[in-house]
């Protein structure tokens, strides 16, 4: 094995060496708070296969590995047949491919299945046809192969490139997202008990600052605030990987500058390019398309209602994930200049929106009014009004009013009703969302189950 990678795999002489002396473990020992995502009992013991792990940058990707391997290691896996390789290290898929050979020439024999985990697998050039190479070689018939990284595009090609290789489990893809609403609360108050609703619109306050980045919710902890260097890593690490894909730091900026300047509005790619310097909408997309795919931003398109699609000419709503990133984002464009009071709705209505987005197929409705969030579950379409004000207009409740099974979530502290519309209060639906419904992602909130099996009476249609 190259000289290079033993830093990487110290188990091999010392599994408490390991547990002790890791940098992402040992950095969990000086954490206010420590998570184990529940994807970590998910991931694979026994059946060979490929596996991916897609998510963002700084959410803890590598810290998930090193806690499964742990894992592994403390269940008696033989340290042997555990390899760690880090992408950063590998040129090309040609010395991949050689790594891998070398390993398993000397890997123990009746040790299987080996686990072979490479970590930030998209900086190997031509990663995919390595792998392809030791699938048809028959080379991973007893490996778990696990590969880990932060454009999630890496996922979809592996769905296109390895088909009929990627092993009999149900389960190969996994998505790590920064903590939902409800795994943040789970983990600050140490329990699945729901709290009392003044607690959830109090610390709903807080996750609108912090989000679910544990770095961001540890800062706040510890300090009493984010500090700014944890603002400035993220932001970095967005810059850094924008430009090792080809792209300008200097687009990157107009083009971010641009969906702060218009955001929680609907935009079209030439109404974004009009307030830039760039001439072509076509890049702007680029830029768009690129930070999705790194899990930065989801991009809403309005539902065409008869087809349960999005409608590809109509304008976007281009939203920030988690609300961690817009400040830190926010902190890099704007550096001297406060947030405005006035987008904390469209930081809520975003938060909702990606929110389920985890689980569902997710869209707006523009039609004579605009409905913000319409999720698909078994070719229906739920409808969801987010109001984080005091004060609600007639006018902007006109176009959910047409649908039976729509729901206003709140500012209000209880559920209740707008003329004939259901609300709820906001936190504690994002706060149910996750806890009923964590380990399925196939299932409707019971609210809008029950809105479905008993719908209210169509209101009449106004003009």
């Amino acid at each position: 094995m190259d000289n290079r990678f033993l830093p990487h795999n110290p188990y091999w002489e010392s599994v408490e060496d390991f547990i002790n002396q890791d940098s992402q473990l040992r950095a969990l020992k000086n954490q206010a708070f420590v998570y184990e995502p529940s994807l970590l009992w998910e991931l694979p013991r026994q059946t060979p296969g490929i596996y991916t792990i897609g998510g963002g940058r700084q959410i803890g990707k590598t810290t998930l590995l090193k806690q499964w391997m742990k894992h592994l290691l403390e269940q008696g896996t033989d340290p042997r047949s555990l390899l760690f390789l880090t992408g950063e290290m590998i040129p090309d898929h040609f010395t991949l491919v050689q790594l891998i050979q070398e390993y398993l020439k000397q890997a123990p024999r009746g040790s299987t299945p080996y686990f072979l985990i490479v970590d930030e697998i998209t900086y190997i050039k031509d990663w995919d046809q390595g792998v392809k190479y030791l699938a048809d070689m028959g080379i991973l018939e007893h490996v778990i192969l696990v590969l880990a990284g932060s454009d999630l595009t890496m996922m979809q090609e592996a769905r296109m490139r390895f088909p009929g290789r990627r092993g009999m489990a149900d389960q190969v893809d996994f998505h790590l997202h920064p903590l939902s609403f409800f795994e943040f609360i789970t983990l600050k108050l140490k329990s699945e008990e729901t709290p009392p609703t003044e607690i959830l619109f109090q610390e709903f306050e807080n996750y609108l600052q912090h989000g679910g980045f544990l770095t961001a919710i540890n800062s706040q902890a510890l300090h009493g605030k984010i500090l700014p260097a944890v603002y400035r890593t993220y932001s970095d690490w967005i810059r850094g990987d924008v430009i090792k894909r080809g792209k300008s730091e200097a687009y990157l900026r107009e083009f971010l500058m641009a969906l702060m300047n218009t955001y929680g509005t609907q935009v079209s790619w030439n109404a974004l390019a009009d307030h830039t310097s760039i001439s072509h909408p076509q890049t702007i997309q680029e830029y768009a398309l690129l930070l999705e795919s790194m899990d930065v931003l989801f991009i809403q398109s309005a539902l065409m209602e008869d087809k349960l699609l999005g409608a590809p000419k109509k304008a976007k709503k281009i939203i920030v994930k988690d609300p961690f990133v817009y400040h830190a984002l926010h902190t890099w464009m704007f550096p001297y200049q406060e947030e405005r009071p006035s987008l904390i709705p469209a930081l809520v209505e975003a938060c909702v929106v990606s929110h389920y987005q985890r689980f569902y197929p997710c869209f707006y409705i523009k039609n004579v009014g605009e409905v913000d969030l319409a999720y698909v579950h078994d070719n229906t379409f739920f409808p969801i009004e987010v109001k984080w004000t005091q004060q609600l207009r007639h006018k902007d409740l006109q176009q959910i009013r047409k649908y039976r099974n729509g729901v206003i979530l709140s500012k209000a502290a209880d559920a209740g009703f707008i003329g004939d519309i259901p609300t709820e209060p906001l936190p504690l639906t994002l706060y149910n969302l996750g806890k009923k419904w964590r380990g399925d992602f196939r299932a409707p909130t019971q609210f809008h189950l029950r809105l479905r099996l008993h719908p209210r009476p169509r209101p009449p249609q106004t003009s």
